[in-house]
C-alpha cells in the first residue's frame, strides 16, 4: 500500500508543495513545529534512509539544502534545523525546520496555522527557491 507521502507525490492527496524536481518533492509539513516547517521526500518509497542508495541519499541532501537554503532567506532565525526520524510514515522523510533554540524541534509541540497562513509561507518559499 501506498505512503501517505506517495499518494502526496502521486497528487491523489493535497499537499503544499514548495519544491519540485524528478527526483524529490517538499512541502510544508500540516503538523509543523514551526512556521516554514518543511517534510523533504524521495519520490521513491523507500522506508528508512540508510537503505537509499549513496547517490540517491547524496541526492536527498542535495535537494533538502536547496530548500534550508530558501528558509533562511524567507524567515528571521538562527538556524534551519535538520531532523531525520522515520517512525511516523515509512517512506524516507527529512524534517526542515526553521529554529531559534533547541526547544523549536521538539516534535510534541505542534502548531496550528490557517489555509491562507500556510499558503502564504508555500509562496514565499517557491519565490525563494525559483531565485536560487
Amino acid at each position: 500500500m501506498a505512503s501517505i507521502f506517495t499518494k502526496i507525490i502521486n497528487r491523489e492527496i493535497p499537499a503544499y508543495i514548495v519544491a519540485e524536481d524528478d527526483k524529490h518533492l517538499a512541502f510544508l509539513d500540516i503538523f509543523p513545529t514551526a512556521k516554514g516547517h518543511v517534510l523533504v521526500v524521495p519520490k521513491k518509497e523507500v522506508d528508512k534512509i540508510w537503505d537509499l542508495s549513496e547517490q540517491e541519499y547524496l541526492d536527498l541532501m542535495k535537494f533538502a539544502r536547496k530548500v534550508a537554503s530558501a528558509q533562511e532567506k524567507v524567515f528571521d532565525v538562527n538556524r534551519v534545523g535538520m531532523a531525520v526520524i522515520g517512525l511516523e510514515v515509512p517512506h524516507v522523510h527529512v524534517h526542515l525546520i526553521p529554529i531559534n533554540q533547541m526547544s523549536d524541534m521538539d516534535f510534541s509541540n505542534k502548531k496550528t496555522f490557517t489555509e491562507d497562513e500556510f499558503k502564504k509561507v508555500q509562496q514565499k518559499l517557491q519565490q525563494a527557491i525559483a531565485l536560487a
